[in-house]
């Protein structure tokens, strides 16, 4: 690719980013790769990871309450704020380091700054030391989301996600608005840390999307828990007052509280990139709009991840980014499938899900049988605690093949990454009864659902 200074620019550092320019560059391809901020982007800084670090962290105040039951006296705990945040912010810069290392291996070239499009096969950054353009054969735009808070009075008082993780102090009283993934993770989070939890969602029910009995069992068990799960409810204003801050609810009633995060939704990070003027199409809410090789209406311009708004989650950038370099240094072989996407929300008690909910798959495939399950785990029969588990399977009728596996229960993630596997290779619910269990398991539910429920 003669008469370019590198065969793929790629715009972002985050983790589509850094897989697309590592394995493009192990393939041997010229990369540049530019990052204002820390590398790894949201998932390794302020998103899937300290977030894993801090739902850990949380739990330990459940273990210590069950503990009793099976013979311990781990006499008062304290929690201390202060060492959490320090212990993670060395593990962040532990894994910036790593980002920063396998990127040189590969022999990436990283520029630190921010790049805007110039033309179709041009970039310019803006670093420390002035302006800077590269001719670029193929650019990837890997930017991906941030938060956004809607305009209302009171909007200069509240944070976002991206500020959880080191407030101080710590906030004793916290108002989560909000209803999706984040929303219900901070909320079971600051709440196992030891905070007085208020969750605000305007909906009929948090967590939409996911299977109703999903939605309404995590209701059930999240107020178990202590947080104060308000539905049907929003805020109109917020003042900063002596004693904290002030909401004021659409019903006319108050909250108090000493920090408000609006986890209400991300956008596509894709302002300022110079899209406009490179002539680059977006849709809904600024998302890149992409084909199914990831090549925008620029043909030499492409993007991944969660800048085109498809489905949110660190791993289907992966899949994306490697798509992309398949398609450019590659055998062009690889696509990327968006059925049968497996997801967790890492809240107290876990979510576990992977493929269609109940009325998705009535829709879909109109006859279906439905096969749950609700019980009290084994560790809880001496713990003492009210937790439930429940685990549904969702079956089409006409194929006998299992189309949709969801859970709310310790550990969920890990149990349905595994039924992921069983999913995206056809399995029906034959399959699933030939399995022999491990006993004594939660996960053994899944293959000794016998009956289905009532339609």
């Amino acid at each position: 690719m003669s008469g370019f200074d590198c065969d793929l620019f790629v715009v972002g550092g985050g983790s589509g980013g850094v897989r697309a320019a590592r394995m493009a560059a192990q393939r041997g391809a010229r990369v540049v790769l530019a990052e204002a901020a820390a590398l790894g982007g949201t998932c390794v800084n302020v998103g899937c990871i300290p977030k894993k670090l801090y739902s850990y962290a949380a739990h330990f105040a459940d273990d210590f309450r069950d503990a009793a039951g099976f013979g311990w006296d781990v006499g008062s705990p304290r929690f201390d704020w202060r060492k959490l945040k320090a212990n993670r912010a060395r593990e962040i810069a532990r894994l910036n380091t790593v980002y920063a290392g396998l990127l040189d291996g590969a022999g990436v070239q990283v520029v630190r700054g921010w790049a805007t499009l110039a033309d179709a096969h041009t970039v310019q950054v803006q670093t420390a030391h002035g302006v800077k353009h590269w001719r670029a054969a193929h650019i990837l735009l890997a930017t991906g989301g941030t938060p956004t808070v809607p305009e209302f009075p009171g909007r200069d008082c509240v944070i976002t996600s991206d500020s959880m993780f080191d407030l101080d102090p710590f906030p004793r009283r916290l108002a989560v608005v909000g209803g999706g993934y984040i929303a219900c993770e901070f909320a079971s989070i600051f709440r196992g840390l030891g905070a007085e939890v208020t969750q605000i969602y305007r909906g009929e029910q948090v967590l939409r999307g996911f299977d109703h009995d999903i939605q309404a069992f995590f209701a059930q068990e999240t107020r178990k828990h202590g947080v104060d799960l308000r539905v049907r409810t929003e805020v109109s204003a917020i003042d900063r007052r002596a004693h904290g801050l002030h909401l004021t609810l659409g019903d006319g009633g108050t909250l108090v509280a000493d920090a408000v995060l609006y986890a209400t939704g991300r956008v596509p990070n894709a302002s300022g990139l110079g899209l406009d003027a490179v002539g680059v199409r977006q849709g809904k809410d600024g998302a890149i709009e992409v084909d199914e090789r990831f090549r925008t209406s620029v043909p030499s311009i492409l993007a991944v991840g969660d800048v085109t708004a498809r489905i949110q989650l660190t791993p289907v950038a992966l899949a994306e980014a490697m798509v992309v370099v398949d398609q450019l240094f590659g055998t062009r072989q690889r696509s990327m499938a968006y059925e049968l996407v497996p997801t967790a929300v890492f809240t107290h008690p876990n979510i576990g899900t992977v493929g269609l909910s109940e009325a998705q798959a009535r829709l879909r495939h109109g006859a279906v049988h439905v096969f749950r399950s609700e019980f009290k785990a084994l560790k809880h029969t001496l713990s003492g605690s009210s937790e439930r588990t429940l685990m549904k399977l969702v079956v089409d009728a006409a194929s006998d093949r299992v189309v949709g596996l969801h859970m709310v229960g310790p550990e969920a993630g890990e149990i349905v990454q595994g039924f992921a596997v069983a999913l995206k290779a056809g399995a029906t619910k034959a399959v699933f009864d030939a399995t022999i269990g491990i006993h004594p398991t939660a996960a053994e539910e899944f293959v000794t659902m016998r009956e289905p429920v009532a339609p």
